[in-house]
């Protein structure tokens, strides 16, 4: 493989979705060598349309502009997640199917996520928040103010499944986990300054309490009384 072809090999564009019937995030990530960018992230939205036809047109139209416009190597989708709503369900299975279907006609692979799984790709815990994803990923593309619509960022996470999957762990990753790790430690070394501070400070009183039991101070008053009980 010469040069180029391995210049050409490290560098991907992925594009991550996430699906919804309402709102569809969307990110597209550039990776070249070890270093990730951010191109562009954000939602599609489709409330103002009351017909679900209308809402999967225009989820085909806009994922097939984004394909156009930035020409991604990889399309990762977070899959859908069971729910008892069966009708839910089957809306979101047809906008992920449409998602899926736009990437395809422009033949971009596709790799399908669950939910936990990007959740922990990028904070290390299945069960994280939105949030706390969400903050993970403001830590990693220095990103200044958080989204209003966190299905930005939700398909941010997908997006980044790829890569840590794939055991091309970018570099910026490993500082915004090193950062969070240091900063549990911080945590825990103020509580126990905090502690030690309370600990020594009873220590102290204690002390001073048992040095008052043995000075005169402490042992006048009783005088007293038995000099009156005695006259």
């Amino acid at each position: 493989m010469s040069k180029v072809e391995k210049k050409i090999a490290k560098e991907k564009i992925i594009l991550g979705l996430d699906p919804g019937t309402n709102v569809m995030g969307y990110a597209i990530i550039e990776v070249k060598g070890s270093k990730t960018n951010l191109m562009q992230y954000g939602v599609i939205q489709m409330g103002k349309y009351g017909d679900h036809a209308l809402k999967l047109k225009k989820i085909f139209d806009r994922v097939l502009a984004l394909v156009d416009e930035y020409k991604p190597d990889e399309d990762a989708l977070e899959a859908p997640f069971f729910g008892k709503n069966v009708q839910s369900m089957l809306k979101l299975g047809r906008a992920q199917g449409v998602a899926m279907s736009a990437a395809l006609y422009r033949e971009v692979p596709i790799t399908e996520y669950a939910p936990k799984k990007v959740k922990q790709s990028v904070t290390g815990n299945g069960n994280a928040s939105k949030e706390q994803v969400a903050k993970m990923l403001m830590q990693i593309f220095a990103i200044k103010e958080l989204p209003r619509l966190l299905d930005a960022t939700d398909a941010l996470a997908v997006a980044v499944c790829p890569l840590v999957e794939g055991l091309a762990m970018f570099v910026e990753l490993r500082p915004a986990w090193l950062c969070r790790v240091s900063y549990e430690m911080e945590s825990v070394r103020r509580l126990i300054r905090k502690s030690d501070k309370a600990y020594q400070s009873l220590t102290g009183q204690v002390r001073a309490l048992e040095r008052f039991c043995r000075s005169d101070a402490a042992l006048s008053p009783l005088k007293d009384l038995v000099r009156c009980a005695r006259t």
